[in-house]
């Protein structure tokens, strides 16, 4: 609920389980005692930008135990003295102020815990371990149909290389009867005239009109 003109909190639900609350850049100046009734489990409380002028305002956060990162970035409470020392010194269970630890370490950029990307979340009544069964078999069914594909387009190849063969097989049948018959009229052309009809009779079953008049003389 980051810059909605906010001037108090009164109105939250009840958030039993909320881990992480954003709250900044608004008008909340008091009233914080809310935040101990509606969000018990609160791990990161974020109010940067708000009127909070004096650290007593901030004395009901002590009653959320598991508190343990709180920004008040802009607001008019950090500039008094010894504000990271008082606000330490009020809420104990506090790890980090303002993005940094009482020995001025710096927080890390995230905490999987307050993201809600803890494996608690992950594994919580088996929907994470499910969640990863699922991706494993989905990537078995991929592997599998891959493998499908492969032996299919191998079928096809071998069915064309196949055809081809005997494609070519006719071809050169067809190529070897051409070539003899090529001969056979280029033998034809070779010989004499008479002897080129004789054959060409013979060829057809009849006979030389000169064989029987031959015949007949005799």
């Amino acid at each position: 609920m980051i810059n909605v003109n906010l001037l108090s909190v009164s109105n939250l639900p009840k958030l039993n389980k909320l881990r992480k609350l954003e709250l900044s850049d608004n008008r909340i100046s008091s009233g914080l005692e809310v935040l101990a009734e509606r969000t018990p489990n609160l791990t990161h409380l974020n109010l940067s930008g708000n009127k909070i002028k004096d650290i007593n305002t901030l004395e009901p956060l002590k009653k959320l135990p598991n508190l343990h990162s709180l920004d008040l970035f802009n607001c008019e409470v950090t500039m008094l003295i010894n504000y990271r020392e008082s606000v330490f010194s009020l809420l104990p269970q506090l790890t980090y102020l303002d993005g940094f630890d009482a020995d001025d370490e710096e927080a890390p950029d995230s905490d999987p815990e307050a993201d809600g990307d803890g494996p608690e979340d992950e594994y919580e009544n088996g929907e994470g371990e499910d969640f990863f069964l699922l991706e494993e078999n989905d990537g078995d069914e991929e592997d599998d149909l891959d493998e499908e594909v492969i032996d299919d387009e191998e079928d096809e190849d071998d069915d064309l290389e196949g055809e081809e063969e005997e494609d070519g097989v006719d071809d050169e049948e067809d190529e070897e009867e051409d070539g003899e018959e090529d001969e056979e009229d280029e033998a034809d052309d070779d010989l004499p005239r008479g002897e080129k009809r004789k054959r060409n009779l013979e060829d057809e079953g009849e006979e030389d009109p000169e064989d029987e008049e031959d015949d007949e003389d005799d």
